[in-house]
């Protein structure tokens, strides 16, 4: 009994050596989750036989080699594609239609643009069509789309402009563009047409002492918004009054003239306006884009008429030329951000995670992937960030969660084991000798 005894605890420590041993060869190894061998005593005695106060135990088994997964450092790498899960689950891999789980978040982009890992897998999560939005509910291999970003023509401006109520009529009486003593202010917004053009719509305000007033003159590219060949320029003209704390009381058209339409909410609109391109010989015309099928909205609301100088403190407009693809960024609810060079960012796809009711029960199956079981239960899906799920950190990858210097102890743990057992062996031959002796 004692040389079995023996053997099992030669058996047990070699285990745990083996265990250590794989820990400490993965101390580097991306996403890896360091192991523990469980060990339980071993009975031979019936329960009916001899009473347990007197029952020798029949030495020791391996109960289970127990993954940990424990969090492992973030490393920031600097690669896009680089992700790293801070808390519960799973990346999910597609290996030739076979769902894996992983947490060794070091993607690429094959030559197809689709995203993998370094064995080809593909990366799973929500595609997105060519409006941005996510295909939630059907997981797909995600792809990065290379092709440009299709322009958007200007359909809404806004803008914050203060006009100061100490300023003066003009000395030149009559609005001349060229002549910047006809006019006390004047700033340029970029606008787009269809092709992704890029035009200036022109501003520019005359204070009327007479009535307290502001006429805006408005040109596009400094030609007539709706007539560009026209000669000589015709600007639109809205007239803005304001209510003695300085806020803005209306903006109207003048009798005779042509303006920006004024809508019911107080905003304008430029419906006929034609984008326009410069010829050789300094002539304008129609460059055969189209403005928003919508027209322009311009929001002047937030204009204001105070004594300070005229300024204008911010302005935003919904268009944009064509851009090009300059890289890619990834949000904490996995969001897979293309970025472009006309500053816009796309949604092209999320990438999601899995969890599982019982990670001890997933199957390792190599190249720091697992596959679920039946002890394992069913992968749970959802987004990053939601529910028990973590987030993602892009740029960076999870480290091996290896406590190095405690593997080390471990090793000189089962060393002095495994001498120990042996040792018992050695005693029991020792014994087994002077009884043959004795005969």
């Amino acid at each position: 009994m004692s040389f079995n005894i023996g053997l099992s605890g030669l058996a047990a420590a070699n285990k745990a050596l083996n265990v250590t041993g794989n820990n400490i060869a993965n101390v580097a190894t991306t996403g890896f989750k360091s192991s523990r061998a469980e060990f339980a005593d071993q009975y031979a005695a019936s329960i009916r036989g001899t009473s347990g106060k007197t029952s020798v135990g029949s030495g020791v088994t391996t109960a289970a080699v127990s993954q940990q997964f424990t969090q492992g450092n973030i490393t920031s790498t600097g690669q896009s594609l680089d992700l790293a899960i801070n808390g519960n689950g799973f990346f999910v891999l597609s290996d030739n239609g076979s769902k894996v789980y992983t947490r060794s978040g070091a993607f690429y982009s094959d030559k197809s643009g689709n995203i993998v890992d370094v064995s080809g897998n593909n990366l799973q999560g929500y595609s997105a069509d060519t409006d941005g939005k996510l295909q939630t509910g059907v997981l797909s291999n995600l792809k990065i789309d290379t092709s440009n970003l299709a322009p958007k023509a200007t359909s809404s401006i806004s803008e914050t402009v203060n006009l100061n109520s100490s300023a003066t009529t003009p000395s030149v009486t009559t609005f001349d563009p060229a002549n910047s003593a006809s006019y006390n202010y004047t700033f340029n917004t970029d606008t787009y047409d269809s092709q992704g053009n890029l035009h200036a719509l022109n501003q520019y305000f005359v204070k009327n002492d007479t009535d307290n007033t502001w006429t805006m003159y408005s040109t596009i590219d400094g030609v007539t918004p709706n007539d560009p060949g026209a000669v000589p320029v015709v600007p639109l003209v809205n007239t803005l009054s304001f209510n003695s704390d300085g806020t803005l009381k209306d903006i109207t058209v003048p009798t005779g003239s042509t303006g920006w339409t004024v809508k019911t909410d107080g905003t304008l609109a430029l419906t006929d306006w034609v984008p326009a391109a410069k010829a050789a010989d300094g002539t304008w015309a129609g460059n055969g884009a189209a403005p928003s099928a919508t027209g322009i909205t311009l929001d002047l609301l937030s204009t204001t008429q105070y004594n300070a100088a005229s300024a204008t403190t911010s302005k935003d407009q919904n268009g944009y030329a064509t851009g090009e693809l300059t890289g890619l960024s990834v949000d904490g609810s996995g969001n897979l951000f293309a970025n472009f060079t006309n500053g816009q960012d796309k949604v092209i796809g999320q990438v999601v995670m899995a969890n599982f009711a019982n990670t001890q029960g997933l199957t390792p199956i190599g190249g720091t992937n697992w596959k679920e079981s039946f002890a394992s239960g069913v992968a749970i899906i959802g987004e990053p960030d939601t529910g028990t799920l973590g987030d993602i950190k892009s740029s960076s990858l999870e480290d091996s969660n290896v406590d190095l210097t405690a593997e080390l102890v471990n090793l000189i743990k089962a060393q002095s084991n495994y001498q120990a057992n042996a040792k018992t062996i050695s005693t029991e031959s020792t014994i087994m000798q002077t009884i043959i002796q004795m005969t």
